[in-house]
């Protein structure tokens, strides 16, 4: 099993994960050269990928979709609804349509894909299973609700959103109504709603958790950092690897036989 976060922020986000010998990205939202360079720079050939899945249509999560899959050929797999909404941005490739809610199989691995709160018209997170355990992956949601809890119980590795502090946003530059975007039950999780939820999912088999989404301007690394460690610490329930997500390169690679 390996998972890194290609890109994570308002500018483009991209998750690159492998299980039992699968290997997808979870949205393009860089420019088809920069995925493959990011790809390359973590030591993996581009050529080699299976597929896409999109989460939702915000650009910063499709920018790069069609390019890279154009280029490649490779399948890109949304639902329906996210499917047609986003289509005027992916361009023509090949599609597989799933139904939110429904599990299946592809390239050897289980993707269950489930709703999540977000001001998409289809927003989904994932949970994927595979002989080496569960990945769970949930972004840009505005709360984790119990349905978010319940699919991501138990994964070897998780990606979750720590979007912004809250303090920063209070005191930070964007209009009101923007503010009010980013909290309410549409929008972001905050480092503490991120910290809540991984509280939730803390057990023994935990190995990885990636902090996802950060805000350039609204939130610190350091910040996320801390919310998340003080977290994992107080609870002594598991040591799992920490990993940053960051808008201009590659994160750290989690890896685990």
């Amino acid at each position: 099993m390996r998972l890194s976060l290609l890109a994570s922020g308002s500018k483009g986000n991209s998750l690159f994960m492998e299980t039992d010998g699968c290997r997808l990205l979870i949205d393009a939202g860089l420019s088809g050269r920069e995925t493959i360079a990011r790809l390359s720079s973590i030591g993996v050939d581009a050529a080699t990928l299976d597929g896409i899945l999109i989460t939702h249509e915000h650009t910063d999560h499709i920018r790069g979709v069609g390019a890279t899959a154009r280029r490649l050929k490779l399948p890109v797999l949304g639902s329906a609804r996210t499917l047609q909404a986003a289509r005027h941005v992916i361009g023509r490739v090949d599609y597989v349509e799933f139904e939110p809610g429904t599990s299946f199989v592809f390239k050897g691995v289980s993707i269950d894909p489930f709703p999540v709160t977000h001001d998409a018209c289809d927003p989904v997170g994932y949970r994927i299973e595979s002989g080496e355990g569960g990945i769970g992956f949930a972004t840009d949601l505005g709360i984790a609700t119990r349905l978010t809890h319940d699919k991501l119980k138990g994964c070897r590795a998780l990606v979750l959103e720590f979007n912004h502090d809250e303090r920063m946003l209070q005191d930070g530059p964007y209009p009101w109504h923007l503010k009010q975007r980013i909290r309410s039950r549409h929008g972001h999780l905050s480092n503490a709603e991120g910290a809540a939820l991984l509280e939730e999912l803390l057990h023994p088999g935990l190995q990885g958790v990636f902090l996802s989404h950060l805000s350039e301007v609204n939130n610190d690394p350091q910040l996320a950092m801390a919310a998340a460690r003080k977290l994992v610490d107080s609870q002594n329930v598991c040591s799992p690897d920490l990993f940053l997500g960051w808008q201009h390169q590659a994160s750290g690679v989690f890896e685990a036989d």
